[in-house]
């Protein structure tokens, strides 16, 4: 399957893009998981926004790059997702990847569902907090270093 890779500051997202990154969050985070949450929690707007998808333009993996002081002291890498369809085909390696290349050579705090600690050990993060719940799943920080 062929894939484009798009990365845009958040006023230059299209309508139709911003509907397909709004339903694919809330398609897995929200009806997935059974998350009740507010997505939309005020920081899209001061983010880069870092996606692929397919010919038909259908979004398989987003995620957003969040700049220092607004999550996190450090930049952050949030909202990381592959819709189901292109799970186990390393698209979400490739996704994180290419994320943590487009913020350069800083270190990185994230807040990761803890079932995903061995993922994301694998890109370079280590364990930097203790579990902790947000929306009913379990959390924790990582930090990559440089």
């Amino acid at each position: 399957m062929a894939r484009s890779w798009h990365d845009r500051e958040f006023a230059e997202l299209g309508v139709r893009e911003l509907y397909a990154i709004t339903a694919l969050r809330e398609r897995v985070f929200v009806v997935e998981q059974q998350c009740a949450y507010l997505d939309a929690d005020g920081v899209d707007p001061q983010c880069r926004h870092l996606w692929a998808e397919d010919e038909t333009r259908a979004i398989h993996a987003y995620c957003r790059l969040v700049p220092a002081g607004v999550k996190f002291a450090e930049v952050s890498i949030g909202r990381v997702i592959t819709a189901p369809e292109a799970r186990g085909t390393g698209l979400g390696k490739e996704l994180m990847r290419r994320a943590l290349a487009a913020v350069g050579a800083v270190p990185v705090r994230i807040g990761a569902q803890a079932h995903l600690e061995r993922f994301y050990g694998e890109l370079g993060f280590g364990r930097a907090s203790a579990p902790y719940d947000e929306d009913g799943i379990p959390h924790i920080e990582m930090l990559r270093g440089v």
